[in-house]
């Protein structure tokens, strides 16, 4: 930092009165301050800081005077010898209007490193977070999970004592085990269905030897999980206004509401209907065909609702907290209990090659976990969140704002604007003239598709279908029956 960067750092405190989230003052006139250690520890367990000494706050950031610079210096350092890990910040000395002050950059901890703490305090008493212009300490549920950043959660692989075997869905659990079957037939095409689920860490055998469902297990293939954790599940709320505060009328605080339970498959769909059922969907019409427009894109919404299941926290300490799906009248926000893990970090969501998975038994079991009505609840290859951003920018969209913190992280999607081409009135085009338009834009369609497009039922897109076929102008592509059946122009 030169002469003028502390200058202009200095007058924006003055202008706003205060010290800010990354630099404190403090004046240190005769004795350096007793509470450098709790910023020290504050800033280290942040994003790092910045200390300047020699600056007096209640006099409006003016300069203190005869401040010894030199000798603050090596008080500094000793403060920092007091902190575990040890503190080792870069310090220079400033010439500031007419006197010498003492800067300090402290950096972040390494995740590895942190909680930093002042050593005679202990870590559960001497460890503080940076929060606007002050440190406050931290809790112990923050400590424990700055602690689990040391290595691998495993809460997602203990065993559920008061659970059985009947406490799995046995629908998803065949197709789950199948999968496995069908992905690593080497591994697992010979092996029975109990070695197979022990094997993937849904089952696991306690001290007596008896098969048990680990949490993990439970959470994804269960019949109903939250018996034995009863929070552990999704509340869906739509407010009426843009906080939590406003009310629809004098008797309701919600225009809906619903705790949605189950196991994790059910409760993504459920979630997803939920937000579907309280949005606005609008229409694009081309030709005699309608394309939906939502305020937010269902598969966006499902991405980040599997994502904050996948990824909560599901410590002792967080099993009393739910994942929460909050509507309001601008925009959609989904959070779950527990920030990001390892590597990952907001400025890094959606990197190719940058994932870290904090419930990594769960995650492996997700991948191959069936949704009712097809596919699979996540890749676990690291890209959801390129997902997330690729659909919103698909709808001409903001990307998704994250926001992290030691205890949540949240992702918020603004709520789509209308477009200028949105309508809902019909075309005067005819559907044998749209469904002509379309194919002259495809290769083929099939009658589900040209269904989903027009918003006209399976049967009258079938029957439109026939008479154009009788009149020489679609041919099928298949026999006739045929699963694959698709259809396009005739060609002359």
């Amino acid at each position: 930092m030169n002469a003028n960067e502390l200058e202009h750092l200095i007058l924006q405190m003055r202008q706003i009165g205060n010290d800010t989230q990354a630099c404190e003052v403090k004046e240190s006139r005769n004795k350096i301050s007793e509470s450098i250690p709790d910023t020290l520890s504050a800033f280290s367990n942040g994003d790092g800081g910045i200390i300047i000494l020699g600056v007096s706050e209640k006099e409006g950031f003016t300069p203190v005077e005869s401040f010894n610079a030199r000798a603050m210096q090596e008080a500094f350092n000793a403060k920092c010898e007091q902190m575990t890990p040890r503190v080792r910040p870069f310090l220079e000395i400033i010439p500031f209007e007419g006197t010498n002050v003492l800067v300090a950059h402290v950096p972040a901890m390494p995740l590895k490193d942190k909680p930093c703490f002042i050593t005679s305090k202990g870590r559960y008493q001497g460890s503080y977070i940076r929060t606007g212009d002050g440190d406050r300490k931290l809790t112990q549920y923050e400590i424990d999970r700055l602690m689990e950043e040391h290595g691998q959660p495993t809460f997602d692989d203990e065993i559920v004592p008061q659970a059985t075997l009947d406490d799995l869905d046995p629908n998803l659990l065949s197709q789950f085990i199948a999968r496995q079957r069908e992905l690593h037939p080497r591994i697992f095409g010979t092996r029975d269905d109990e070695n197979i689920a022990i094997s993937m860490h849904v089952t696991k055998k306690d001290d007596a030897g008896t098969i048990r469902p680990t949490l993990g297990g439970l959470l994804a293939l269960g019949s109903f999980p939250q018996q034995f954790f009863p929070r552990l599940n999704i509340t869906f709320t739509a407010f009426p206004g843009v906080t939590k505060a406003e009310t629809v009328d004098e008797d309701r605080r919600f225009l809906d509401a619903q705790t949605i339970i189950g196991p994790i498959p059910f409760m993504i769909e459920d979630a997803l209907n939920a937000v579907t059922k309280n949005m606005r969907t609008g229409a694009v019409i081309e030709g005699a065909f309608r394309q939906d427009v939502p305020d937010y894109p269902r598969k966006a919404v499902r991405e980040a609702i599997a994502n904050a299941l996948m990824h909560r926290d599901y410590s002792p300490d967080a099993r009393g907290s739910q994942v929460q799906v909050n509507l309001y009248a601008d925009r959609l926000e989904i959070l779950n209990p527990g920030g990001l893990f390892g590597n990952v970090t907001v400025d890094t969501l959606g990197t190719v090659g940058i994932s870290s998975s904090r419930n990594q038994f769960l995650s492996n079991i997700l991948e191959t976990t069936p949704y009712p009505d097809g596919g699979y609840v996540v890749e676990n290859r690291g890209t959801g969140y390129q997902v997330i951003e690729e659909q919103l920018q698909a709808a001409l969209m903001n990307p998704p704002k994250p926001l992290n913190t030691l205890t949540f992280f949240s992702l918020t999607f603004d709520k789509r604007r209308m477009t200028k081409n949105e309508k809902t009135d019909t075309n005067p085009l005819s559907v044998e003239e749209a469904i002509t338009e379309l194919l002259g834009r495809r290769s083929s369609a099939t009658s589900k598709e040209l269904s989903e497009l027009s918003g006209l039922s399976r049967s009258t897109i079938t029957s439109h279908l026939r008479t154009m076929i009788a009149n020489d102008v679609v041919e099928p592509t298949e026999p006739a029956r045929s699963p694959k059946q698709r259809y396009c122009l005739v060609r002359k």
